[in-house]
Order: C-alpha cells, then sequence, then structure tokens
C-alpha cells in the first residue's frame, strides 16, 4: 500500500502531537499544524511545520489524516470544530490515552465514520511543544482501536502510517479492551506514583526523606511529576475500569499491612506477579503471517477480538493485507 496523497494535520503540538509532527516532518511528509499557543505555533514553523490560524484551516489544507492531540477535556469542542470543515474522505485520529470517551465525542460530532482511535504506548512527565522530539514514537506499540463503523480504507493507512513511517507495533483493540488495559499498565500507575510522592510531601520528615531517596524513588513517582490536571483528566475520564483496579490494590495493600502488625506471612503479597516477572508478559518472536481484512466481513469485531488475545500487526501489504504476529498458543 502507499499512504494516501496530501499533508497529515496535527491538531494541538503538545508533547505527543509536537512529537508526532517533527517524526513525521523528517520522513519528508508535509505536516500542517495547530495550537492554541502562539508561542507553539512559532516553535513548530521553525521545525518545519506549516502553520495555520485555526482548526478549521487545517482542516481545508486537504489533509488525508487530521490527528486530535489535544487535552482530554477540550476532544469534544474539538471534534465539533472539526466536523464543521472536515472533507468526507479525510480519515480522523487521536493520540488520547482514554478511547471510549473519544469515540462518543466523534459519534456526536458526525465523524464516528471517519475515525480510527489510536494511543501511542510513551510520553514523558514533561508538557508542551518544547519538550517533543521526533524519536519519542519512533518504534513504539500502539493501541489503535476499532468499532463497526471503522472504515477499513483508513484503518489501513493509519496503520500504514504507524509501522512503516514510525516503525511501530500496533495492537488492534476496542475501545473498552483498551481502556481496560490502559488502566492497568498507565493510568492506576499515575495515581500509585501520586499517592508515593503525596505521602513524602506531607511527611513531617520530609526534607530528610528527599534527601536519602534514591532511584527507587525516582523511578516509581517519575510519572506523577507531570501536570496533575492532565492526570487527573485521564484518570477521571477512565474512571470506570480505573475505580475497580484501585479497590482491588487498596484491598491487597490493606491485608499486607494488617499481616505486617500481626506478623503474619506475606509471601502471598510478593509472589503474586511471579507470571511477569518470568517474562509472562512479552510474546517474544512469533511467526509472521498475513491477515487480510474483507469490507464484507465482521472484520472490526474479529480483528479486535483477535488483538485482546494478544495479537499485533507489525506490517502492511497490498490490498488490506497486514503482516501480523499471533498471541502465544
Amino acid at each position: 500500500m502507499t499512504l494516501p496523497q496530501g499533508p497529515v494535520a496535527v491538531v494541538g503540538l503538545g508533547l505527543i502531537g509536537g512529537s508526532l509532527a517533527r517524526a513525521l516532518v523528517r520522513a519528508g511528509i508535509d505536516v500542517v499544524g495547530w495550537d492554541p499557543d502562539p508561542r507553539t505555533m512559532v516553535a513548530a514553523e521553525a521545525a518545519g511545520v506549516r502553520a495555520v490560524e485555526s482548526i478549521e484551516e487545517a482542516c481545508t489544507a486537504q489533509p488525508w489524516l487530521i490527528v486530535l492531540a489535544v487535552p482530554l477535556v477540550v476532544v469534544e469542542q474539538t471534534a465539533r470544530a472539526v466536523a464543521l470543515a472536515v472533507s468526507p474522505g479525510a480519515v480522523i485520529t487521536d493520540v488520547g490515552s482514554v478511547k471510549g470517551p473519544v469515540r462518543d465525542a466523534m459519534v456526536a460530532a458526525g465523524l464516528a465514520t471517519q475515525f480510527v482511535g489510536a494511543h501511542p504506548m510513551a510520553g514523558t512527565e514533561h508538557s508542551g511543544f518544547h519538550a517533543s522530539h521526533p524519536d519519542l514514537l519512533v518504534g513504539v506499540r500502539w493501541a489503535v482501536t476499532l468499532d463497526d463503523t471503522t472504515p477499513l480504507d483508513g484503518f489501513c493507512s493509519v496503520v500504514e502510517l504507524l509501522v512503516e513511517v514510525l516503525a511501530g507495533t500496533v495492537h488492534p483493540l476496542s475501545d473498552s479492551a483498551h481502556d481496560e488495559a490502559a488502566a492497568l499498565i498507565s493510568h492506576v500507575p499515575h495515581v500509585v506514583a501520586t499517592e508515593l510522592l503525596n505521602i513524602v510531601a506531607h511527611s513531617s520528615i520530609r526534607d530528610v526523606a528527599v534527601g536519602l531517596a534514591a532511584g527507587s524513588f525516582r523511578d516509581g513517582t517519575r510519572v506523577a511529576r507531570t501536570d496533575p490536571a492532565r492526570t487527573e483528566a485521564m484518570i477521571v475520564e477512565n474512571a470506570g475500569w480505573v475505580a475497580p483496579a484501585l479497590l482491588l490494590a487498596a484491598r491487597d495493600l490493606e491485608r499486607l499491612a494488617q499481616d505486617l502488625e500481626s506478623n503474619a506471612p506475606t509471601g502471598w503479597f510478593f509472589s503474586r506477579g511471579d507470571a511477569l516477572r518470568s517474562g509472562g508478559a512479552d510474546l517474544g518472536s512469533q511467526a509472521l503471517r498475513t491477515m487480510v481484512l474483507r469490507a464484507d466481513d465482521r472484520w472490526q469485531s474479529d480483528l479486535a477480538s483477535w488483538g485482546a488475545r494478544g495479537g499485533r500487526i507489525t506490517g502492511i501489504g497490498e490490498a488490506s493485507s497486514l503482516v501480523v504476529e499471533d498471541p502465544q498458543v
């Protein structure tokens, strides 16, 4: 396959949107960009992004792909603005860490049949275009979400961009599967990191603790050092999956505390993750095969179910064919 003609429009040029724009510019792709911050626009233009003055202007620049890289709290209003100017043939994607609410916003704006959800599993505790880097999203894992309205051509084009241009790997998932997984491996860790930081910040020996802190505290609290409003929005938007995971963690920690107080055995707590310590979370090197998608099949649900079992896409061929790695049996 070859990518459609035309530029890629990136709406929102913060850490992720800016890194994506920089990577695409480096790959020789025409990138149209917009951000509400004038200073960001100046910096983006200096980095090779074709800056425009509005979302409408970005949409009318004839992009084949529009990437929404705005905060979750403004996705709904951004989708409405895009809907007023986007051409029917354009594909719309996003980079949000929660997918269900984003799809709801697309449906409400009338953009469901143009939308392919996406989330790069990459980032830092920093924010803003000044923190972006063209390598941040290269070679990373992406979740690409779909439902029964997802366009086949649009899905394949987004996947091609991610695996061929950005050298990534794609995990196709339903929105709910993504949001449940993201709660476990991203959102709950953000909450735990924030609590670790909170405990030390309000301790009577805070200064001593900070003075003694080394790698374990630094690594355990790294993501808590990002913008707290951004973290809060992410957690709140995915509350349905984050809350039960936190309750489970709280029950385990409370039991551990009780066992420590009573000198009871605690091995049950420290050995529960043995399956992942031994490498069970890594698919390893799997045999490659070709999967052909056909628009007249239930390709969206079948592909999402396959992805939920651990399948991933590593390449793309002709006529909607994917190079895939199957999950371990």
